[in-house]
């Protein structure tokens, strides 16, 4: 079985030794995806929607924004990997708070997925490695 790693600079960086994605036999298995914007900066935190002040604390808080965004994110590592978002068969969402947040996501999420219906698994957990609130973990067909 081959496999092939893919990565892009439509999408933000990883923030470890890892490829954006990689194919393996007839699937495409996402890293975890974030909604760091593409280019952002190792001090600027490049998430849409956030502000910190210079102790880390939040200044500006859009979760909505930062939705869209992780979802742009992965339509472009899709794409950039000979994939597409309507073959998404798989999506795993994380949430660092889901009391907050999960009413939220469940609406933003039925908009881009009228037609492709992929299974879906959300956790929430206690933090990521980057100052977001969101990110998934997505397997498509090639």
């Amino acid at each position: 079985m081959s496999n092939t790693e893919f990565n892009t600079n439509k999408a933000p960086k990883p923030v470890g030794l890892y490829p954006h994605a990689r194919k393996a036999g007839g699937l495409l298995f996402l890293s975890g995806v974030g909604p760091r914007t593409a280019g952002s900066g190792e001090h600027d935190s490049g998430v849409p929607g956030l502000k910190l002040d210079h102790n880390g604390n939040f200044e500006e808080f859009d979760f909505e924004a930062q939705v869209h965004s992780v979802f742009n994110n992965v339509k472009n590592i899709l794409e950039a990997s000979d994939s597409s978002w309507e073959k998404l068969v798989d999506v795993q969402v994380f949430l660092t708070n889901m009391k907050r947040d999960f009413k939220t996501f469940n609406r933003i999420y039925a908009e881009y997925f009228k037609d492709n219906r992929p299974t879906r698994t959300t956790i929430e957990i206690s933090s990521l490695p980057t100052p977001i609130a969101i990110e998934l973990k997505c397997v498509a067909e090639l």
